[in-house]
């Protein structure tokens, strides 16, 4: 199925929420993702890469590794939430312009995507992947970022 595809159970799908981060951008890559299972299990996945890339290619392989944990565990529904709008594009919108460096990165992650029954990836808020982004940044021995101020305005 392709990333875009939303059918399936509802009460069998795992989610998953996902995040990059590349210390400096481009530098070292870390990635987090918060996988829940259908009963609310959580499980978490935080490490820090050996490569070096960008903010962009560190979200991708977040969201690679995590479809790879879920394949391992048998989970044939999916529902994967990032706060990167490129990510979610490449892989849901059949007529993007393809990013040409990380072509072999989207390639994976589309086979990936198309190993489950059905699969769905959703563009978030960054603040409601926190959890995810946190993951992300402590691989790399980084603190979780300060929670966003938001200001009333004047009238």
């Amino acid at each position: 199925m392709s990333a875009s595809d939303s059918g399936g159970p509802a009460g069998l799908a795992w989610t998953v929420h996902c995040d990059g981060s590349a210390m400096p951008n481009p530098g070292r890559m870390g990635v987090g993702a918060v996988i829940t299972a259908p009963d609310g299990t959580k499980h978490t996945l935080s490490q820090a890469t050996h490569a070096i890339g960008c903010n962009n290619e560190a979200e991708l392989l977040a969201l690679t590794l995590a479809l790879q944990d879920l394949r391992a565990r048998g989970a044939t529904t999916v529902r994967a939430y990032s706060d990167n709008s490129i990510l979610v594009e490449q892989l849901g919108a059949a007529g993007a312009r393809p990013v040409a460096r990380m072509a072999g990165l989207f390639d994976e992650a589309r086979a990936l995507l198309g190993s489950f029954a059905h699969a769905q990836v959703q563009w978030i808020p960054r603040h409601r992947n926190s959890e995810a982004d946190a993951l992300a940044r402590a691989a790399l021995g980084f603190a979780p970022r300060p929670p966003a101020r938001f200001r009333k305005r004047r009238r």
